[in-house]
């Protein structure tokens, strides 16, 4: 039994090894089940990014929820913010995305969220997965030949592209686009050209392998998009990753934005006009927020790292803006789903108004010293390790959050100590405003890291 693809919140394996065609069906007819018993309701849309196996796993996917019984809207090759925008506007219950995101062409995935666009909770997700294992006593059986659920195709591009041009007034700005040759790579760029912005796309033919650039828009795979951002003297650049669910931005001089500052920037326009507002950050995220955002009137709260966690958490907090260090961003007076496209489009929307470039705007939004440390631990009790240091380090530190790990607050930065779901390892994040006081922060948490394992290992 392959368990170990079912994670938290997607299901992720290497196709043709751990995820195939068959396991696919069982994950159909799976949710399926999980659905019925849950009350989710009966309705689905299933889309796909632009990965060679993507079809066939779809296809596969397809044939074991309609053998459940549910009714199937399938919109084939799409980003995840034109498949969730179209499950939201066709009242579907539930959204099928199949992917592996950022990952290497080899490996491929799936990702379920509500009808809302929310991620599925990881509750729901290991339930698919245990319903796999042990399809015989668990899974639903499939349907009558006359209760097979019903299938139909639609495209729902049109719609989406005239949404933005309701909600998007853009004037003078020039943007480089990289599309990854992944699922951005067609809708972007036309998008972004509808609503009267300049754009120059590059790597914008769909590429299944991922050849032109790797999907993960990284500063090492995303020099060309600086070279030509100052080359063509645009206003600035966008990348995305090769489901369109995060986009990472290049100011004019070619200098490449953290999520952090993107957020910041976007908190800082609707402040504006707002006054006040909730901002939702991940504990990974940088101080730089609560010290920007908070005098302008933002109340900022922390929570988990992980995309539900955002999407789930903006909505219930009725927030501005969601920032992921990861580089996904929600903003709930559009849509709960991250879809990248919106970052571009927010930030040229700001330059519009503004007659400052977009370099003085990041000048004024600093990047605090952060170091990352990684510290071997069995896999046996890393997760142990954590909870002693929840009590220890609570009877140390007066701000302690334990939400996705144990963030410690400290006046002069913070320390983020997370186990790793992948590796037998313990990573201490450590963040400060001074690059002197970053050692003087990580000692003492390495320290006590170090003497938790002793003492599980012994």
């Amino acid at each position: 039994m392959t368990s170990h693809i079912f994670r938290a919140y997607d299901i992720r394996g290497v196709f043709g090894e751990d995820l195939t065609p068959e396991m696919m069906l069982k994950i159909g007819r799976s949710l399926a089940t999980l659905m019925d018993k849950e009350g989710l309701g009966d309705t689905i849309l299933v889309a796909h990014d632009v990965r060679g196996s993507s079809q066939l796993l779809s296809g596969a996917f397809l044939a074991g929820v309609l053998a459940g019984g549910l009714d199937v809207t399938w919109t084939g090759s799409s980003s995840i913010g034109l498949a969730a925008f179209s499950g939201l506007v066709l009242k579907r219950d539930v959204i099928a995305y199949v992917t592996a995101s950022h990952l290497p062409p080899e490996w491929n995935g799936i990702k379920f969220y509500s009808g809302k666009g929310i991620g599925f909770s990881a509750d729901y997700n290991m339930k698919i997965g245990e319903t796999v294992a042990d399809d015989a006593s668990l899974m639903k059986k499939s349907a009558a030949w006359d209760a097979v659920g019903v299938f139909d195709t639609i495209s729902m591009e049109e719609e989406y592209t005239r949404y933005f041009e309701s909600k998007f007034d853009i004037n003078g700005v020039k943007v480089v686009m990289d599309c990854g040759g992944g699922s951005m790579s067609t809708i972007a760029p036309h998008i972004s050209r509808k609503l009267k912005i300049k754009t120059y796309s590059i790597f914008s033919n769909v590429d299944p392998n991922f050849s032109q650039r790797a999907s993960e828009p990284t500063r090492k795979s995303l020099k060309i998009l600086m070279e030509h951002t100052k080359k063509l003297d645009a206003d600035f650049g966008v990348a995305f990753d090769g489901d369109g669910d995060r986009g990472v931005i290049v100011d004019d001089t070619g200098r490449l934005l953290t999520p952090e500052q993107t957020g910041i920037l976007i908190a800082k326009d609707m402040l504006k006009d707002k006054g006040s507002g909730m901002v939702v950050a991940n504990v990974e995220c940088s101080r730089a927020i609560e010290d920007i955002l908070e005098p302008l009137g933002a109340k900022v709260l922390r929570i988990p790292v992980g995309h539900t966690f955002l999407t789930l958490e903006a909505d219930r907090q009725n927030a501005m803006v969601g920032i992921e260090s990861s580089g996904h961003m929600v903003m709930p007076e559009y849509f709960l789903f991250d879809d990248a496209i919106l970052i571009p489009l927010k930030i040229a929307e700001i330059l519009s108004k503004s007659r400052n470039k977009l370099s003085e705007m990041v000048d004024e939004v600093p990047i605090y010293p952060k170091e990352r440390i990684d510290i071997d631990c069995s896999d046996g009790y890393k997760f142990k390790v954590i909870d002693s240091l929840k009590v220890s380090l609570a009877e140390k530190y007066d701000d302690v959050n334990t939400f996705g790990g144990i963030r410690v607050d400290l006046d002069e930065g913070w320390a983020l100590i997370r186990a790793s779901n992948t590796s037998p390892t313990i990573r201490l994040t450590v963040e400060a405003r001074r690059e002197e006081d970053i050692e003087a922060i990580a000692e003492p948490f390495t320290k006590e890291i170090k003497d938790k394992i002793k003492e599980e290992g012994k």
